[in-house]
């Protein structure tokens, strides 16, 4: 078992491509990751086999899914599916922080 009390700071960040960097904290049936992201990115339309939950913990941008687009900012939450496509655009820095549950019958993505 790992340690019970994780700061962020004590974790290796990442870099994940371009001006993103994520750090990740394993669990037996879930991670959490970390995700830093510049101003003026964009995360293009794509999906995931596990389950996630995204908290958005500062800055701001615009969410698009099947639902149609919509701004979003620090307090808000995002659930998608398994499967479900999301796209997004960041206006400022951002920090996020995603919880991404492990693929029925196959483990922590």
């Amino acid at each position: 078992m790992g340690p019970t009390i994780i700061d962020w700071d004590d974790v290796a960040p990442a870099d994940a491509g371009g001006a993103v960097r994520k750090r990740r904290v394993p669990g037996a049936g879930a991670e959490l990751v970390r995700v830093e992201i510049a101003a003026g990115m964009r995360a293009g339309r794509h999906d995931h086999r596990h389950e996630q939950f995204v908290q958005v913990l500062s800055g701001n941008g615009t969410l698009e899914t099947e639902d149609g687009r919509r701004e979003f900012g620090p307090g808000t939450v995002f659930h998608f599916p398994p499967g479900a496509w999301h796209a997004a655009e960041f206006r400022t820095d951002t920090v996020l922080v995603e919880t991404n549950l492990a693929e029925p019958d196959r483990g922590v993505p």
